[in-house]
């Protein structure tokens, strides 16, 4: 059953909170720039689906893009720790020897090597090879530098997960804007209406930041 209108805002404001945190420019606080005038966006609830429609658009999927959907968290780029169900395990391990194999077949053709972040890789120029540091979604073809010949392999585009999940949508009958970072939404409001505290989402979605209320 749907919530009634107070609750459904108070689980907006709530989600708000605890999924968005407070938006920081150049460093500073926006209150702390003397001067500066902020626009007026309009106010709209944030879309949140149902619990049995969080599971209808990936039973729609199949393949890479349903286990992406499945685990996928792309706020900030940041390293975090995250919950992943048991039934994931089986499709991850496959995944993860795919993305192996892929590599090995890379390698052996003078290539595998990935694009380090910061200076790793004058620090240790042999981790760009290595399994560990190789992405999970592979993309299906490498990329290739015209000036040095050189050919490397980056994650598969976010826009392959996007297209996928709005056709899911479809199919599943949704009628809601959902898009990659709705199930995001979703989650935390469902954690609040099952009782979670803010401070355990905000933990649970990568934040690290007290929401001031």
């Amino acid at each position: 059953m749907e919530p009634d209108g107070p609750v459904r805002r108070r689980i907006a404001f709530l989600t708000d909170m605890a999924v968005e945190g407070h938006r920081q420019v150049l460093g500073r606080s926006v209150g702390d720039l003397g001067g500066v005038v902020r626009a007026r966006k309009p106010k709209r609830l944030p879309v949140v689906m149902t619990r049995d429609e969080v599971r209808a658009v990936p039973g729609q999927m199949d393949g890479e893009t349903r286990l992406m959907v499945s685990v996928r968290d792309g706020k900030g780029g940041k390293d975090r720790l995250t919950m992943l169900p048991d039934s994931l395990k089986p499709e991850l391990q496959r995944q993860f020897r795919h993305a192996r194999a892929v590599h090995a077949r890379d390698l052996e053709q003078g290539w595998g090597r990935v694009l380090l972040p910061d200076a790793l890789g004058r620090k240790y120029p042999n981790a760009a090879i290595e399994w560990r540091w190789q992405w999970v979604f592979p993309q299906e073809r490498r990329w290739h530098d015209w000036k040095t010949g050189e050919q490397g392999r980056h994650h598969t585009d976010p826009s392959v997960l996007q297209r996928a999940v709005k056709e899911a949508v479809r199919q599943a009958g949704v009628v809601k804007h959902v898009g990659c970072h709705t199930f995001r939404h979703s989650f935390a409001t469902h954690l609040l209406e099952s009782g979670y505290d803010i401070r355990t989402i905000q933990e649970l979605l990568g934040h690290n930041e007290t929401p001031r209320v």
